[in-house]
């Protein structure tokens, strides 16, 4: 792969879902959501339903990680951020990894959708 075309694999957009899309789906454990925040970020509430995976542990895939990727199988994941910023980082490196990956936005939009807010457990 040529420099250029890295450079650019990383500001393409990452493919996206919303609550609305993807509500039942993750409901019925047909797709799983992911809060990527750092641990200290949990501390205002997550989404419910969500499994608590810090970014910074996927690169060098920690043990978390790489147990949730392996039971994970062909379901689709979806992962949330602050922003949806760090998650569409995350969902690019999913998706080379072949794991099913959407970004899913920031909690912000969760709350707004009517997605209930948590304190994690």
């Amino acid at each position: 792969m040529s420099f250029l075309t890295m450079l650019s694999s990383l500001f393409k957009p990452a493919p996206r879902a919303t609550p609305t899309e993807y509500g039942a789906k993750i409901r019925s454990g047909d797709a799983l959501l992911i809060d990527i925040r750092e641990s200290d970020e949990w501390t205002g509430g997550v989404a419910e339903t969500a499994a608590l995976l810090p970014i910074s542990e996927l690169r060098a895939p920690s043990a978390a990680w790489r147990d949730f990727l392996a039971k994970a199988g062909q379901r689709e994941v979806l992962l949330y951020c602050a922003s949806g910023t760090r998650s569409a980082m995350a969902v690019r490196h999913l998706l080379s990894q072949g794991v099913r990956a959407l970004n899913a936005g920031g909690l912000a939009d969760w709350a707004a959708a009517g997605w209930p807010i948590v304190k994690p457990k």
